[in-house]
């Protein structure tokens, strides 16, 4: 009995881990073995788990794409009837200028304000990397995107936001992954893109690993064994 208590208390732990978790996965092709993208409970935002899907998916050779294009893409993806995919969005606070080399800025620079950033967020509190430099314009040793977390195909380069820098600017506001650093790149520039939408795409949850299932077979087996010892 002492046995079947630790295993209840264990599962339990299991589940409380899981609906702690910021990203769940979300099933896109049926097959339920892998995510194909995460949910953050917290932004309620969906993200698709491939960095570099334009790529992948064969639309683009290297997935390095023109704002246009890039926005083109996001807007028209379809993957297994799932449509309403866009580029990632930011707030310009309205500050005049952007120090791009800011290194406690708002909404531009390094160590932006991650409310005022949706791949800003992904970066530093969901992944929880660090910029290139902090506040005290000192570099950090272990800066850049050194953790992905479970997504595929990230590049440490400039992303694609779907905001334009200035009415009537040629620039357009992108995010440096290699860097942590928010601002303004060319719109005819090459960059990579990340397909994000508001909201919860509603897919199946992925699976909880072959090891946690066994664990919940043991449990089945234990309430066997129990009843077995009481009869």
């Amino acid at each position: 009995m002492k046995i079947f208590k630790m295993a209840v208390v264990t599962a339990a732990l299991v589940v409380s881990t899981s609906a702690n978790s910021a990203l769940i996965g979300r099933d896109l092709d049926g097959n339920l073995t892998t995510a194909e993208a995460y949910y953050d409970d917290i932004t309620n935002l969906t993200w698709l788990a491939d960095a570099n899907y334009a790529q992948t998916s064969g639309y683009d050779a290297d997935g390095r794409m023109t704002w246009y294009e890039a926005n083109n893409w996001a807007s028209t993806l379809e993957i297994n009837g799932v449509t309403g995919w866009r580029l990632p969005t930011m707030v310009d606070t309205g500050v005049p200028g952007c120090n791009t080399y800011s290194y406690s800025g708002t909404d531009c620079g390094y160590n932006v304000d991650t409310t005022f950033s949706e791949m800003g967020n992904l970066f530093y509190t969901v992944l929880g990397n660090s910029a290139m430099y902090d506040a005290y314009q000192t570099i950090n040793s272990s800066y850049g995107l050194t953790n992905t977390g479970n997504f595929i195909n990230f590049k440490s380069n400039h992303y694609w936001s779907d905001l334009a820098y200035l009415s009537g600017s040629l620039d357009r506001w992108t995010f440096e992954f290699g860097s942590g650093r928010q601002g303004p790149n060319y719109f005819g520039n090459s960059n990579y893109a990340l397909a994000v939408q508001t909201g919860d795409i509603g897919a199946s949850i992925v699976p909880v690993p072959a090891a946690t299932w066994l664990f919940g077979s043991g449990l089945i087996g234990l309430f066997g064994f129990a009843k077995r010892k009481k009869a």
